[in-house]
């Protein structure tokens, strides 16, 4: 399941975003255990625990782009378009808090 939204940030602040967008989930979603690790600028591997099974993924960050690509065992995919939603949903919250200058550091 791959997704990609489309911004005008820099790279510097694509990522940012990536990175609070992901802190929100984390905060809210807490069960699901959701864990991320940076391997380089621009990629990062994300894991979260639903329902007794690990979904593992990637989120890239391109030159007007951040991806995502989740892998949804067989089970869950009727939950794929709700995962799509909300995390296309908190990246768009935190790109437009930054376009507004309102990111911390």
């Amino acid at each position: 399941m791959k997704h990609a939204m489309k911004h005008d940030l820099s790279p510097e602040l694509a990522k940012k975003v990536a990175e609070k967008a992901f802190e929100s989930y984390r905060a809210k979603y807490p069960n699901y255990n959701p864990t991320i690790n940076w391997t380089s600028e621009s990629r990062a591997e994300a894991s979260f625990s639903v329902k007794g099974a690990s979904l593992k993924g990637v989120i890239e960050l391109a030159p007007g782009s951040i991806s995502f690509d989740l892998e949804v065992p067989f089970l869950l995919r009727m939950f794929k378009g709700k995962a799509i939603e909300i995390m296309d949903g908190e990246l768009r919250s935190w790109t437009e808090k930054a376009k507004r200058g309102e990111l911390d550091a």
